[in-house]
């Protein structure tokens, strides 16, 4: 295994964490970190729910929290690690902050921005684009998405099930 797909491996794994830990607090699983060649600058995951902002994805919380932590809002070398791929306005924001590198988990065929769907990241006409690599902890990323939905969609059945009965 080269060292670069083992560190792959290494941050895909704390994004799946970050994850989890948006997923214990209702959110959809999504964790994102961001780093350069010395290891992690910031993190992030899914907080739009708990914090009443549609902005609040893990992207968004990730390059926030680099912002803050770099005193810039440009972020050239960094790499993001993302579990789920991001969506138009996180693919917007990795552009404006010129992330060098994204590498996603898992696609999003509803709302991908990064191939998927569509490819804001390298679209030809805008100023920036994004290398990106998709497939690392894949299997992981997507069951954790899916078991997600399928507990939210369990619950809303169940709670139909009750209103129906009373």
């Amino acid at each position: 295994m080269s060292a670069s797909l083992e560190q792959d491996i290494f941050w895909m794994h704390r994004a799946l964490e970050l994850a989890k830990i948006a997923e214990s607090q209702g959110e959809v699983p999504v964790g994102a970190v961001l780093v350069d060649d010395n290891g992690l600058i910031a993190e992030g995951w899914n907080q739009t729910i708990q914090s009443h902002d549609p902005t609040a994805h893990a992207e968004v919380v990730a390059l926030r929290n680099a912002g803050q932590k770099i005193k810039n809002y440009r972020m050239p070398g960094l790499t993001l690690y993302v579990t789920l791929e991001p969506c138009p306005m996180c693919a917007g924001a990795l552009i404006h902050g010129r992330i060098s590198r994204l590498v996603i988990a898992t696609e999003d065929p509803r709302t991908g921005a990064a191939g998927s769907l569509i490819n804001l990241v390298q679209h030809p006409e805008l100023n920036h684009d994004v290398e990106v690599e998709f497939g690392v902890l894949k299997d992981e990323a997507s069951q954790l998405i899916k078991h997600f939905f399928k507990q939210k969609r369990m619950a809303a059945k169940a709670e139909k099930q009750i209103d129906k009965n009373e």
